[in-house]
């Protein structure tokens, strides 16, 4: 009989830990990192073993739990995106440069200014990087150990979860790329990423900051 009281508490305890930590994900505006949970529970809580359950039971619903980096969010069922899309006029389109200059901190992260100058051929404008700033899909990331210590760039978790990725593993390779129309027949270079593939980058056209 004491067997069983002990079992209920265990199960009552998961149960009250489950709660909080759903609470704690659907409050939030912003993906939490999983050290902030963490921190929450305290010592002597297996947290990611929590948010292992938590997934599994959201993971037949309309809303998911998807881990974006190294933090946890709930966000609405991938196959039922087409259903929720709602068309809307984009205010402000990015440009090639920025687009570009994106790819390019996203393959090559950390990166210099100048290193992205050199790959895509012309100057980097401050302006390029203000707005991928502004969409809070890049950061500044620590200064090169080299003449001028240079900033480096690096993308933000905001950029993984609005392109929905969990983590920078998932960037599409060459091939996705082609298929998906997004390279076309024009001039490209070539930079390596972090599995020594090949991603192409457009030539800059002419005129182009």
């Amino acid at each position: 009989m004491i067997e069983e009281v002990t079992d209920a508490g265990v199960v009552e305890e998961r149960i009250d830990r489950l709660r909080l930590l759903e609470a704690l994900l659907f409050a939030s505006a912003e993906p939490v990192p999983e050290a902030a949970l963490a921190a929450r529970f305290g010592d002597g809580v297996d947290v990611p073993a929590l948010l292992e359950d938590l997934r599994r039971h959201y993971a037949p619903r309309g809303v998911v739990l998807v881990r974006v980096g190294a933090a946890w969010a709930f966000r609405t069922a991938p196959d039922l995106a087409d259903r929720l899309r709602v068309e809307e006029e984009v205010a402000r389109k990015l440009s090639r440069a920025a687009v570009e200059t994106l790819a390019i901190i996203a393959y090559h992260q950390p990166v210099t200014r100048g290193e992205i100058e050199q790959i895509r051929g012309v100057a980097t404008s401050k302006g390029t990087l203000d707005l991928l700033m502004e969409q809070n899909w890049i950061r500044p990331g620590k200064r090169r150990e080299s003449p001028g210590r240079p900033l480096t760039w690096i993308t933000t978790e905001h950029f993984l979860d609005h392109f929905g990725l969990e983590s920078l593993k998932e960037l599409p390779g060459v091939e996705e790329l082609r298929a998906t129309g997004l390279l076309d027949s024009r001039p490209v270079l070539y930079g390596v990423t972090a599995d020594d593939s090949a991603v192409p980058v457009a030539e800059a056209e002419d005129g182009e900051e």
